[in-house]
């Protein structure tokens, strides 16, 4: 056997032989899911019964409403995440208490969607504690800088409102050239966030020094954006 040490990413202990199965273990043997796929007859049946059993009914709810766009009622919500409609309408107006969720009352009944200023404010946190986003900026940045290139125009709006007709390409160029200047307003949120952050901290590490007290790093968790 080899002196070379073990690699980093392998395990630190390793089963002894009483431990080891009589017969070797093949992938039959292995079962990913926690829910027995012999009592379904229906794929969309197996994987509602696989996350029912894997998350809470508030998880579900949460996961719900986070990816949707326009306005639900609690029942819509309730038959997605697969909970009941009064449970639902609770957890929903409760997360509108909390600011994540909007609430608006209509002559049918109550609707919900995520609060887009918070959702928002979410996107952009995360932005801002990635390591890469200086490269995300620059590679926006040139897309955006070919697009412009490609139609000799300075923004989007100004080629659909010019006298050129545009064919399907020409029109999802325009699509994808928008998207991209969504995308680089909101990485330069986050650059300006990170940077306010570090700066706050530059200062406060600065002043505790001085006075002598023991700086506190900043809760970035807070508050809870998650």
């Amino acid at each position: 056997m080899s002196d070379e040490p073990l690699s980093p990413d392998g395990p630190d202990e390793f089963p002894t032989k009483e431990e080891l199965p009589d017969e070797p273990v093949t992938v039959d043997d292995i079962d990913p899911f926690t829910v027995d796929d012999g009592d379904f007859d229906d794929i969309d049946d197996f994987a509602a019964a696989e996350w029912k059993k894997d998350t809470t009914a508030d998880e579900r709810i949460r996961m719900v409403i986070n990816r949707t766009t326009t306005p639900k009622s609690a029942g819509d919500v309730a038959d997605t995440a697969l909970v009941s409609e009064t449970k639902a309408r609770t957890t929903l107006n409760k997360l509108a208490e909390e600011g994540t969720v909007r609430s608006h009352q209509t002559d049918s009944g109550k609707l919900y969607e995520r609060d887009p200023e918070w959702h928002l404010l979410k996107q952009v946190k995360q932005l801002a504690g990635s390591e890469t986003l200086v490269d995300q900026i620059q590679r926006v940045k040139r897309e955006l800088a070919g697009y412009k290139a490609k139609y000799d125009a300075n923004d989007p709006e100004e080629l659909l409102v010019s006298d050129t007709e545009l064919d399907r390409n020409e029109l999802d160029d325009i699509s994808h050239w928008r998207t991209a200047e969504r995308e680089l307003s909101h990485l330069r949120a986050a650059y300006h966030l990170k940077e306010a952050i570090e700066h706050a901290y530059t200062v406060t590490e600065s002043r505790d020094k001085r006075s002598g007290d023991q700086t506190t790093p900043p809760d970035r968790n807070h508050p809870s954006l998650q």
